[in-house]
Order: structure tokens, then sequence, then C-alpha cells
């Protein structure tokens, strides 16, 4: 039904949704499970995106996990529907907790092959692009060069072969 509202009004929606949500946590601290996903073409270079909302910095693309949802399951979702893209080969790298403007966040971070051609949704996700792992843009945000070392060490180790989404 949310893609029945035109995409600009869409993309404003959610900028009053994210900030709402960020004070909203602040004060109730919840406790909320997450994928992220760094996924690779055959070039190895590392897909990040920009979001409508939030500091817009080049990060990986996921989101938040419904409940009793599979990880890599709701890695696989998040991933198509930001960006109409399938995903091969996607691992879990790790799992960890870590405070996110307020919420504790158990973050389930894959890596994972490209099959495809992403395309933003141009509401939650405007821009994407791929990087060459040792030159990542600036402006990413804070945790993806590490998240990218991982995902990077786990390609060269030969890791990206496990589960087949």
């Amino acid at each position: 039904m949310l893609h029945l509202i035109p995409a600009p009004l869409h993309r404003q929606l959610y900028r009053v949704a994210d900030g709402l949500r960020k004070r909203w946590w602040v004060i109730s601290r919840p406790r909320r499970t997450s994928v992220v996903v760094l996924a690779f073409d055959e070039q190895g270079r590392v897909l990040l995106v920009r979001h409508s909302y939030g500091l817009r910095v080049w990060s990986a693309p996921g989101g938040g996990m419904g409940e009793q949802e599979d990880p890599a399951l709701a890695a696989a979702r998040e991933f198509r529907e930001e960006l109409s893209c399938e995903l091969s080969n996607l691992t879990l790298l790790e799992a960890r907790e870590l405070d996110i403007s307020g919420s504790r966040d158990t973050v389930h971070l894959f890596a994972a092959r490209l099959n495809g051609t992403p395309r933003p949704d141009m509401r939650e996700i405007v821009e994407v692009g791929l990087f060459d792992p040792a030159h990542l843009p600036a402006d990413c945000a804070r945790l993806v060069p590490s998240h990218v070392e991982l995902a990077v060490t786990a390609l060269k180790s030969g890791a990206l072969k496990s589960e087949q989404r």
C-alpha cells in the first residue's frame, strides 16, 4: 500500500519518521534486531547506498528484522525490497550488539554476491554506488570501513560460498 504514496512525499515522510523514531529511542531504549548486507559485484566492488533520511552518507543496505524472522531471510528480503536485486552466497560474518541512536540493536552483518543490477527504490534508498573496498568514499557511515574490511577478509578466505539464498 505504501507504493501508492508518491515517491517525493514518501521520502519526506521517511525523514520525519526517522527524526521521531530517534527521539523515541533515546527515551525508550528499545531492544531491536537488524541486518546489514555488504554485497560485492564480479569485480570485487562493494555496494553502498544513500538513504533518503538521516545523515546523507554512504552506508550498507539493511534494515530491521521481524519478530522470529531468520536473519538471512531478513537480509535477502531487505535487499530485495530496497534495491530490486537478489543476492547469492549470503554469509553471516558476525552478530553483535550496538547502540544505535539510543536503541540497543543486535546487528547481523552479512556478506554476499550481487545477483543482478541494484536499483534504488527512490523512496528509502535514493542512490547506489559500487566502490573499490580499498578506496571507499570519504563520506561513509562510521562502521562501513571496518565492516567492509571484515567482508573482504571473508571473500579472500573463500567464506562466501556456504549459504545459497
